[in-house]
This record gives structure tokens, sequence and C-alpha cells, in this order.
């Protein structure tokens, strides 16, 4: 087996257990979670699943992670083990079925001014040419990390256990099909996060282009928290592939909602901004593409019914649910109609929808 090349097969499962079991000897490091104010010490602390324990070693060190106080930022001093001091920044990316466009996606990251991170490329399924293409990556760079999951998961699963293989303070995301549109990207997130230890999360602009990369529109998220919240729950306040966000405060929350079948990165953008605060920049971080092979559009069932399950768990802390809700609704129904109508007007109206629930244009240079 090539060297950081990871098969993950089942090793056994319990009566009742929907989780993959695995066996690993990987050291977790020791940092400071964050821990929001007021949160009283003898709170109950989330059920933890086995790749959650990964990361923190026992349910006890989990519990223990939710310190009282303020919140606070994560250590200063990062863990040194057997003299290596782990990144900085571990990139999650997830990957199924399409090994013509994950070059593009490696090079973005590779042509970041910040190097210090980690990508760790997780593979569900069994398409033949991506452990291929993976091998030749690593060949070239020795921090991408590959994991060959026989056994695949949902959306959720994958990046949790993504998450929980990470030895980075902070987390970027990156889809296979997408790639960074600047190389101060990473520069630019973690200074902000280093600075302002009261947010838990930061995102981005997206440029969103065709399968071959023509431009077909661009748009900003609202940019300080307030504005991000107030607008939570209508539409996904972050984009996935834009953000940086801190390990130990995703951890926190339970990761990504295995239970949703979509739209699970909006559910934790909520969860986080519970415990602190969100920013998006106002410029361009993302180009993001738009195909009928893309996970939106396969995925818009599945999207539907998480959307309307969202709105509802979080409806008692964002603004907007007498509106937020019927649009859930909407999107509900459009998911149903016929493939072919969706083919025809899938693209058109995921354009308009980001238009709309956009902020002001970026300042041009």
């Amino acid at each position: 087996m090539p060297n950081g090349v990871i098969i993950v097969r089942p090793a056994s499962r319990n009566k009742g257990d929907g989780a993959q079991h695995i066996s690993c000897s990987s050291e977790a490091g020791t940092q400071c979670p964050t821990s929001e104010e007021g949160d009283p010490g003898g709170s109950a602390t989330p059920a933890a699943s086995p790749r959650f324990l990964l990361a923190y070693g026992s349910q006890r060190e989990l519990r223990r992670a939710r310190i009282t106080g303020p919140f606070r930022p994560a250590c200063q001093q990062r863990p040194v083990h057997n003299g290596i001091m782990p990144p900085r920044v571990s990139v999650l990316m997830l990957t199924y079925n399409r090994p013509q466009f994950i070059g593009k996606a490696i090079e973005s990251i590779l042509a970041q001014q910040f190097q210090e991170w980690e990508l760790l490329v997780v593979h569900d399924g069994r398409n033949e040419e991506i452990p291929v293409v993976m091998r030749e990556w690593q060949q070239r760079d020795r921090r991408i990390l590959y994991f060959h999951r026989e056994i695949p998961g949902n959306i959720a699963e994958a990046s949790n256990f993504g998450l929980s293989h990470a030895r980075g303070e902070y987390i970027a995301v990156l889809d296979d099909d997408d790639y960074w549109a600047r190389p101060d990207k990473l520069t630019k997130q973690t200074a902000f996060l280093d600075d302002h230890p009261d947010h838990c999360c930061c995102g981005g602009g997206v440029i969103v282009v065709d399968p071959v990369g023509r431009e077909q529109m661009r748009y900003l998220k609202p940019e300080h928290d307030e504005q991000i919240k107030r607008r939570a729950l209508m539409a996904n306040p972050l984009a996935h592939s834009t953000t940086l966000y801190r390990r130990d405060s995703a951890l926190r929350t339970g990761g990504y909602d295995e239970t949703l079948a979509g739209f699970q990165d909006w559910d934790l953008w909520l969860k986080l901004g519970k415990l602190g605060k969100l920013y998006n920049f106002p410029e361009y971080f993302l180009h993001y593409r738009v195909w009928q092979g893309s996970g939106s559009f396969h995925q818009s069932k599945g999207n539907t019914e998480s959307a309307l399950r969202i709105t509802r768990r979080h409806r008692h802390e964002y603004a907007g649910f007498a509106i937020a809700f019927p649009m859930a609704l909407l999107y509900n129904a459009y998911a149903h109609m016929p493939v072919g109508v969706q083919r025809v007007s899938y693209s058109s109206l995921s354009r308009l929808k980001k238009a709309v629930f956009s902020h002001r244009p970026a300042p041009t240079a």
C-alpha cells in the first residue's frame, strides 16, 4: 500500500449501532476549546460518536472540554507530538465520483501563500480513477492525506470523519469540483480569527462558473455578525467552501448533523452562531462550479427536506421564521417537480436565489 493511503474498512458493527467503527493509532492534540458565555459547568455534553472520540480520546475528555467562563480562543501554544508541530489549518475535501475536477481544486490549495496546512481527502465509494490521481498528488506533496472508505456514508458523516482526523486549530473546506479564487484566502482568514477570538467562523464571496470555468455571476454574503444572523434562517449564511472555522468549536456543537440529508453546513453555521460571532469577507474567495453533476443538483430533494427541519430547529434563536419556513416549503415543492423541468431551470433559479440573498458587491480596485 502506498505511503499516506489509508483504506478504511468496517471492523465491527454493534447491534443497533449505525456508526462505522474503525481502529486507528493517531494522536490528537490537546487544545483549549472555546466556551460560550454563561455556559454552566454542569451542562450536559451531547453524546459523542466514536469518530469524535478519536479527536478527544474519551467521553470524559469531551466533557472536560466544556470549560466555563467567558468565550475564549483556543490555546495560543499548539501541542507538539514527537517533535513535530501540527499544521494550523486542516483542509477537508470530500470526493466521490468526480476525478476530472479534483486536480484544479488541489492546485488552488497548493497556490496559497499560507503554507501551514494539511489536506485530508476523504473518498467514498469505488471509483477507480481517484486513487490513481491521489497517488500522484501525494508523491508531489506529503501534506496531502488520502482516506479511501470502501463503504460510503452521507456528506455529514464523511465530513465528521475528516474532522475527527484533522489536527489543525482551524478547519477549511473545499469541494472537489470547486477551487479557491485567491492565493491569500487562508492568510486573511487565519489572521482574522487570530485577531478576533470572539468569532467562530469566517467566509467570503463566490464566483459562480460553468463546467469549463466561464463566469456566470458573483455574489457576496452579508458581512457582519448582526447582518448575517438577521438572514441566517432564510438562506445559508456562509458558502461552505469559503469558510474557515475553529475545530474545537465545531466539535463542541457535535459537528455536522448526520441525520440531515442536505444543508449540513447551514445547520453547523447556526450552531456555531450560538457560540460566537460569524463574519463574511467582502472579497471573492471561491470559484463555485454549477453543473448538472454537482451535488447541489442531485441532492435537491434532500436539501429541501433538510431546509424545513433546519428552519424549525433554529426558529427560537434566529429571526425570520415566518418568511423562512414558507420559502422552504416552496423550495420543497420545486424539488418534487419533474426532473426535466429542473434540468432546464436549475442553473437560472440557482443564480436568482443567490442574487436575492447576496450582499452589496465587493469594491473594485
